[in-house]
């Protein structure tokens, strides 16, 4: 689509109903992102996975919190999802431990036994960089790529953005993609620390500071 695109557009809370259609949108957001093509380096099969295991994060950790959000795109007569964002909010585990424990069963599935271990190594060597202090942490943010460039990502990300400017608070996220930090510096993100190795997908953690 041309960025200049005017179907009407509206964001929402998502509920379990949409979780499927958050997954869609995900998997093909993430197809080509480094840390998707770690966990599924083939890439045949890496869209199907990507797509469970979108649906793994949405259905057992934000949507059931209420801390995800959806934006829909009037395509005739229809409603439908083609952008979403998962938040965890100040307090929380951005990691979702127990929920993550819930799913190891899929994700050993997903990406085969013998990689669970090192997967989870990688997880949780995310926890320590996060900021001290309460903060808005930005799990996920993905647009359909037929919508890629109109604004979808942005109007999303704004959203969780004011919120955390009417509560006086940070936000942090993680990029596996270097192509993506240039996005997150124009809305007042900053690189706070990398975390590279020989066998995990170099990634950069990002702040904003409370406005």
């Amino acid at each position: 689509m041309h960025p200049t695109d005017t179907r009407e557009r509206s964001i929402h809370d998502a509920g379990m109903d949409d979780v499927p259609a958050i997954a869609r949108v995900l998997g093909r957001a993430f197809y080509d992102d480094p840390l998707y093509r770690w966990f599924f380096p083939d890439d045949e099969t890496r869209m199907a996975r990507s797509i469970r295991i979108n649906a793994l994060l949405a259905g057992f950790v934000h949507v059931p919190a209420g801390q995800a959000e959806v934006l829909r795109v009037r395509e005739g007569d229809r409603s439908v999802v083609r952008g979403a964002a998962l938040w965890t909010p100040p307090g929380a585990d951005a990691q979702g431990v127990a929920s993550l424990l819930r799913s190891l069963p899929h994700w050993a599935d997903l990406v085969g036994p013998r990689r669970v271990p090192r997967i989870m190594r990688y997880f949780a060597q995310l926890n320590p960089p996060a900021p001290k202090e309460p903060h808005w942490h930005l799990a996920v943010l993905g647009t359909d790529p037929s919508v890629q460039g109109t604004g979808v990502g942005t109007r999303l990300l704004r959203s969780g953005l004011d919120r955390a400017d009417a509560e006086g608070v940070p936000v942090s996220l993680e990029t596996m993609n270097p192509a993506n930090i240039g996005y997150y510096e124009r809305h007042g993100f900053h690189v706070f620390h990398v975390l590279e190795g020989p066998e995990i997908p170099t990634t950069h953690f990002m702040l904003r500071p409370a406005s």
